[in-house]
């Protein structure tokens, strides 16, 4: 019981600017542990409605659910019949994992979270385990807690997110990959009218409420700074100075200090505004400069002089031999290659 009232998680170092706006951050695990307070109700209310009906009814095991899993699950084989964790049965697996995933090893896996989930309702409050969970279960592409997947697919503090966006967040959560709402809109899309459905069921909304989020299509703002920084090169930076800077340092516990999970705030001295000038105009000439490029080759082989190396090396390419796979001729291959497509380049 000791552990389980010391649980810490590992939070991402942030680079802001000199007015506070984000730059990058620094991590093991992508994660801004927020308290209570800063959730808002409907965001609470879909976790509750779609994950764990009975949250505030139950001490940790809600038995009721465990009956239709054993008799629909295991002796019917009903795919379809649900999980039947409770939210702290989930928290006791999203911090201590599985050692075994193998199917003998999940009925001793299932005992031991019974066994942490009761422990915790015992320690924390409701209003903790939700927290707790909501800063703790990972919204995919390597972004864990509510205010790190709020930021990346809709561009917000979860304090602003709106009733919609709270349920695309909480669907996410039933296989975060498949319902990925960048990655796969539709699915997504299906899911957060089912949350929502299921908000409506346990009366966290009403069915006007409900049919009218249902008509909205999905809107995302998405942000992923690892790849969009304002100043990635500066940040990078930061980073090796900050290291250096604490090198010698100690925290106040007595350890050393690990910026990718002690959660610091770095304020710099760059400035955003002047900054987005810059980058706005840079990118300005840059395009500027790609129409002289291809106004001065549009007529020119660049290869002319050295064909057989680019041929050599177009043909070692993993896109040749997966055509060559297919039983393309190598003169189909390169006249496939000269074919003008849009790609995206990272």
């Amino acid at each position: 019981a000791q552990d389980l009232t010391r649980v810490e998680q590992a939070k991402a170092t942030l680079i802001k600017s000199s007015e506070g706006e984000l730059l990058a951050k620094i991590y093991s695990q992508n994660r801004e542990p927020l308290a209570y307070e800063d959730m808002p109700q409907h965001l609470r209310d879909a976790l509750t409605a779609t994950e764990d009906e009975r949250f505030y009814q139950h001490k940790g095991v809600d038995y009721r659910s465990l009956v239709r899993v054993i008799f629909k699950s295991i002796i019917l084989r009903d795919r379809s019949a649900g999980g039947g964790s409770t939210i702290s049965q989930q928290l006791a697996k999203n911090l201590f994992g599985r050692p075994d995933f193998s199917w003998f090893s999940m009925p001793v896996n299932k005992v031991k979270e019974i066994i942490i989930a009761r422990r915790f309702e015992s320690i924390y409050s409701k209003d903790e385990i939700i927290t707790l969970y909501l800063n703790t279960v990972s919204f995919s592409e390597n972004t864990y807690g509510i205010a790190s997947g709020s930021l990346r697919f809709f561009n917000r503090i979860p304090a602003k997110l709106k009733m919609e966006e709270s349920a695309v967040l909480i669907g996410l959560l039933k296989a975060n990959t498949y319902y990925n709402p960048r990655l796969n809109p539709e699915p997504a899309l299906i899911r957060r009218n089912t949350v929502l459905a299921q908000m409506e069921r346990n009366e966290k909304i009403s069915t006007q409420q409900r049919d009218s989020l249902q008509a909205l299509t999905l809107k995302l703002s998405y942000r992923d700074l690892d790849r969009e920084s304002p100043a990635a090169y500066f940040s990078a930076k930061v980073k090796s100075e900050l290291k250096n800077m604490l090198s010698d340092k100690l925290r106040p516990d007595g350890r050393e200090w690990q910026i990718e999970t002690d959660g610091l705030v770095v304020i710099t001295t760059l400035q955003s505004q002047l900054q987005h000038s810059l980058k706005a105009s840079s990118l300005a000439h840059l395009s500027q400069l790609q129409k002289k490029f291809d106004s001065h080759w549009a007529s020119s082989n660049p290869w002319a002089s050295n064909q057989l190396f680019f041929d050599q090396k177009l043909s070692q390419t993993t896109w040749f031999k997966r055509r060559l796979s297919r039983g393309l001729s190598e003169d189909e291959i390169f006249k496939e290659a000269k074919e003008k497509r849009e790609m995206y380049v990272y």
